[in-house]
């Protein structure tokens, strides 16, 4: 995974653009270096049930859920969203949206069916941009600049719409714990688009600033906190599996590690006493005893102190266990924390829809 060990120094006051989506306001970013594939056929459900966690069957019209790739091992290859966006029974569309270092993955591990029956795999990485809109203004701000209203739209909702003639799917979607958007049109399209959301009020997204979001959600990343090393189960991706559906690839795996009753370690939270220097990979002790390693650490401007995502040991991970973190010379006091540490609307969407 990560082998960036540099210490954290930690902001000590909100940038502009992280209390915009944290506080009442919206931010945008740009991420179409994501990777898009579109699958269609009629035996794509059949096809994509055999390759994935999640159950095809489940997933309705207009609508998307995450789940992972594993391999024979159970080990992870990809996390994809899978968004239906036709409902024709005869010839299904299915978007795959995963990130840039997966892209080829997913693409290697689904273009070999291609040949096997009506199964048809279109990379649209190239031809279409994703711009995601996140914080509680994100609604008001789409509906003032597309005049589309989506604050219908179920947590995992999609509603397809067009602009300048050309397609444009929105997805109900979070990446930073706060109520989002993402927004797929052709790349022409983007820039004016991404132009007219800033004029509108959204606030543009620094990387830095959006990567403090996505661990304040206790979202993974690939290669920094899961990659093939990592049973799915370990990943803290429960939403991302099916254990009612029929066979797929690394089923037995993961079944077995459901039904004994825990895997061995897990992804969660760590949150520190206050701000920390700590180093990616550093190990976790408890009682002198190893207990897992930090993968993910920045400061939180909300809880006004440095967290980080770690795999920790199933007996050790109970949200207020104490742990020491060792960061170079230095042992760091840290308490185990439940995902996601900062729960925004998202999260209440969700409770008040069951989704």
């Amino acid at each position: 995974m990560n082998s960036n060990n540099k210490a954290v120094t930690a902001p000590h006051t909100q940038n502009d653009d992280y209390g915009a989506v944290r506080n009442g306001g919206a931010g945008l970013s740009n991420l179409s270096s994501r990777g898009r594939i579109k699958v269609s056929g009629s035996e794509a459900v059949m096809f994509l049930n055999g390759l994935i966690t999640n159950d095809m069957k489940t997933l309705g019209a207009n609508t998307w859920m995450l789940a992972a790739f594993p391999n024979v091992q159970g080990r992870l290859i990809a996390v994809v969203r899978v968004a239906r966006l036709e409902d024709e029974a005869s010839s299904p569309q299915f978007l795959l949206d995963t990130e840039e270092i997966t892209h080829d993955r997913v693409l290697k591990a689904i273009e070999r069916f291609t040949l096997a029956g009506d199964f048809k795999v279109v990379d649209v990485t190239s031809e279409s941009s994703l711009l995601t809109i996140q914080g509680k203004r994100s609604a008001e701000i789409i509906k003032s600049v597309l005049e589309v209203d989506v604050t219908g739209l179920s947590s995992n909702g999609i509603l397809n719409s067009t602009i300048n003639g050309d397609p444009l799917t929105i997805l109900h979607a979070t990446h930073t714990g706060e109520d989002g958007f993402d927004l797929i049109t052709s790349s022409p399209n983007a820039s004016s688009l991404e132009a007219r959301l800033i004029q509108a009020g959204a606030r543009q997204i620094e990387a830095e600033t959006l990567e403090t979001l996505r661990i304040e959600a206790g979202v993974p990343k690939f290669a920094i906190d899961m990659d093939d090393t990592n049973v799915v189960s370990e990943t803290n991706l429960d939403e991302a599996i099916s254990f009612t559906k029929g066979c797929y690839i690394g089923q037995e795996i993961i079944a077995r590690i459901k039904y004994r009753g825990h895997v061995a370690k897990k992804l969660t939270g760590l949150l520190f006493d206050t701000e920390a220097q700590v180093e990616v990979a550093s190990p976790i002790k408890f009682a002198g005893k190893e207990a897992g390693r930090v993968t993910s650490v920045t400061y939180s401007p909300s809880l006004e102190r440095s967290i980080a995502l770690a795999y920790v040991r199933y007996e050790r991970s109970e949200p207020g266990t104490r742990v020491t973190v060792v960061s170079g010379d230095r042992e760091i006091e840290a308490t185990v924390h439940e995902l996601p540490f900062v729960r925004g609307s998202w999260y209440s969407e969700r409770v008040m829809t069951n989704v």
